[in-house]
């Protein structure tokens, strides 16, 4: 059974027994101690949704969890003696004991050795901005009107708010409990068919090679065996092959070529690549620069012929 946390986030504004606050980091990490009710009840494995009591900030599962000691100055009242009090920023005096009322500006304070934790769940993270609010996540504990800052909640009532926002998959869902989608087996073997073979491809291909020696037009130096013999125009279309039509290109260039996302521009000279090729910087960087080959006019016509085909009117 999967065991799920609501925790609060919010980093030196997440204070109890008057303390000095946590060096949180959502994203990664989260620290408490031994003074924090239900300090010594997470585990590896868990689910954790941390909030800043408007709205959820991330959900992920503990992967693990160090720990240590230190010595923890703690701060109380000092007519009470309870660490129960509240720090006014915009009110004098600073403070005001939440159990006995009273007010003073100069906490007691004291030094106590303390269990320090800290939980790393950086791997698993979702981004949960915007999908609950703080009223929907209290519902989902199980104790709602708790006033802890790490509060058991309820699995299923969390996977189900998740998905019911229909922009958490399912699959990011599930994978936090290590409920991945099964695998299915793919099948082998081998079996015969027809294909259509293109005649005079090898020729062609070793022309090229001799023409143009063991080079990308576009990328420069490259073994022959990743060099193809690509067609400037379609070769499907004609079944032919063209004196100075076909360039050789790296197998992964070749296909961007067919497709027209790779195009060279008839009037520079330069290679144009799609701007959705950007996120990708070892094509984006290809954008303006000329090939690597010197090109003869029959080359420059067909190469005119694919840039109006992918180019023209866009």
């Amino acid at each position: 059974m999967t065991t799920a946390w609501l925790l609060l986030a919010v980093g030196d504004a997440r204070q109890h027994g008057g303390n000095d606050g946590y060096d949180d980091n959502p994203r990664e990490h989260y620290r408490w101690d031994s003074t924090v009710p239900n300090h010594a009840r997470l585990a590896v494995g868990d689910v954790v949704a941390l909030w800043d009591k408007k709205e959820l900030i991330g959900v992920s599962a503990i992967d693990s969890i160090e720990t240590g000691t230190e010595d923890k100055t703690l701060y109380f009242c000092p007519q009470c003696q309870k660490a129960d009090f509240k720090r006014r920023s915009r009110m004098t005096p600073a403070c005001r004991c939440n159990q006995c009322g009273a007010t003073f500006d100069t906490p007691g304070q004291k030094v106590k050795p303390v269990t320090t934790y800290l939980s790393r769940h950086g791997r698993r993270w979702m981004d949960g901005r915007g999908l609950l609010t703080g009223a929907q996540l209290r519902a989902l504990c199980d104790s709602p009107n708790s006033q802890l800052s790490m509060r058991p909640a309820q699995w299923e009532k969390l996977r189900d708010a998740l998905l019911a926002t229909g922009r958490a998959s399912t699959e990011a869902v599930s994978g936090l409990t290590g409920q991945q989608h099964r695998r299915v087996p793919i099948a082998g073997g081998h079996r015969f068919a027809k294909v259509r073979t293109r005649v005079g491809q090898a020729a062609f291909r070793a022309a090229l090679l001799r023409e143009q020696g063991q080079q990308c037009a576009i990328s420069g130096p490259a073994p022959a065996e990743v060099l193809e013999a690509a067609h400037l125009y379609s070769y499907a279309a004609t079944g032919e092959h063209h004196d100075f039509g076909g360039l050789l290109l790296r197998r992964d260039l070749h296909t961007l070529f067919d497709k027209g996302r790779i195009a060279v521009d008839p009037e520079t000279g330069l290679l144009d690549a799609d701007p959705e090729l950007d996120a990708y910087p070892v094509y984006a960087e290809l954008h303006g620069k000329p090939l690597v080959f010197d090109l003869h006019a029959e080359h420059r016509v067909w190469l005119a012929a694919h840039w109006n085909a992918h180019r023209a009117g866009s």
